[in-house]
């Protein structure tokens, strides 16, 4: 279930007609929204989490010295000088393969064949490669050993060996990688495949993480259709619950979506009261504006009374363009945090991107919650307009510190957005954005 805290919306000390600003909407879901409690895992069920703690190496990697090719341990007195026209001719003793445990040790004058990942056997000060030898079938260099099964006489006899090797050559040393007592990782590292393999080469099987947060995404509209059906007169296909529960799961949730509900409100809050048995995280999709078939605003504007206290979703306006109608607060007996997204695809996708992803990687407990932003040069054809009073979010695509626009300002225009990378912020203050000037740019790649 969800830790978020229960949410105190805007409506307490601002009107209902107050316009919100983006970082003003944005502060007020960080505020509420709270890190997941963390949980003991076993590794693969904790990748895409968040650690909790340090983790300190218990065993040293590698915990031996082994080879690091396949060859011959030898002593280097042994092979001192070594050449095809004046061979080393050694003894050789045996084999040592990965994870034989009894110690086959060299003496002066021999050899023990050794595969890679072997312990450095007793009395061997260094391996030379296989290639360097004969093999032990008096026929001049080899190109690798036979396997075992076919040519089970190379683990005895004589050697040949053509160059001399240095002390230490081709053996990795115990410790190498990591010593017993030092800091594997840290926490708040986010567990990815390289993580999960250290994690495992030290012995560690559970983890205790933060949990992925389970995000469950509600399109909303009568006019909505499954892709693969058929379209009929006034209808759509429904691409927002898509766009965003492809979103959350890149943001590092577990997504869950839920088909298009119709235009209606006990639909609607029967739906999202059946789906926050396993919700951390509510978001919908449309319905939030001033028509008369808003159904998110009907459904949800009165939810949360005396036996939820501190529950209830804030309906507000944001000085931005696209995505200016948003509601935000909390909903069911846990206080599961709720967003409710305008229903244009770009509004929809734009208001993730700033709102929702943040939210989703508060409650996996990151430090950092936002996108890169940088500063980059506009190439244009011609200057950019922009609504005075709103931060206007352009579509755009960045390369080598320049950043160009891709399609309009319109919020319908989901093509454009599947070509952009980039999210160009025009501040509030700004009307015009010339060519050349130097402007805000939201990474999303």
């Amino acid at each position: 279930m969800s830790s978020a805290a229960p949410h105190v919306t805007g409506q307490d000390h601002v009107g209902p007609d107050h316009l919100w600003s983006v970082d003003e909407h944005l502060e007020d879901i960080l505020a509420t929204v709270r890190p997941l409690e963390p949980i003991e895992l076993h590794l693969l069920d904790a990748q895409g989490c968040v650690l909790v703690e340090d983790i300190t190496v218990p065993v040293s990697l590698p915990p031996f010295d082994n080879s690091s090719m396949d060859g011959y341990a030898v002593r280097v007195a042994d092979v001192a000088g070594a050449s095809e026209e004046f061979p080393a001719a050694l003894e050789v003793v045996g084999d040592v393969a990965a994870g034989q445990a009894e110690p086959l040790p060299v003496s002066p004058g021999q050899a023990a064949r050794i595969m890679t990942g072997a312990p450095l056997p007793p009395g061997a000060e260094t391996v030379v490669p296989v290639e360097w030898t004969d093999g032990g079938l008096g026929e001049g260099p080899v190109r690798g050993m036979l396997a075992r099964s076919l040519g089970p006489e190379g683990a005895t006899g004589h050697v040949q060996v053509y160059r001399p090797a240095e002390a230490r050559a081709h053996v990795r040393a115990k410790g190498s990688d990591v010593k017993a007592g030092d800091r594997a990782l840290e926490a708040g590292t986010v567990l990815g495949p390289p993580q999960i393999a250290l994690l495992a080469a030290i012995g560690r099987g559970t983890v205790r993480v933060r949990p992925r947060p389970r995000v469950v995404v509600v399109s909303t509209g009568s006019e909505l259709v499954q892709p693969d059906t058929e379209l009929r007169t006034g209808q759509i296909y429904d691409s927002n619950s898509f766009a965003l529960t492809a979103a959350a799961r890149d943001a590092g949730a577990i997504a869950y979506r839920v088909g298009a509900v119709a235009d209606d409100a006990e639909t609607l809050r029967s739906t999202i009261e059946d789906q926050l048995v396993r919700a951390d995280l509510m978001v919908t999709t449309g319905g939030v504006s001033v028509g008369a078939y808003d159904v998110v605003k009907e459904a949800l504007s009165h939810v949360g009374d005396e036996d939820e206290p501190g529950s209830g979703i804030d309906f507000r306006k944001l000085a931005m363009q696209p995505g200016k109608p948003q509601g935000f607060g909390s909903i069911g007996p846990d206080h599961t945090p709720l967003l409710a997204l305008p229903g244009n695809p770009v509004s929809s996708y734009v208001s993730f991107e700033l709102f929702v992803r943040p939210a989703i990687r508060a409650l996996m407990g990151l430090p950092d919650v936002h996108r890169p932003t940088i500063r980059a040069t506009l190439t244009a054809d011609k200057a950019l307009t922009s609504p005075k009073g709103r931060r206007q979010f352009l579509r755009g695509t960045y390369a080598d510190g320049e950043v160009t626009p891709v399609g309009g300002a319109g919020s319908h225009l989901v093509a454009a957005l599947a070509h952009a990378d980039a999210l160009i912020a025009v501040p509030e203050d700004t009307v015009s954005v010339e060519p050349g000037t130097e402007v805000e740019v939201v990474l999303l790649g």
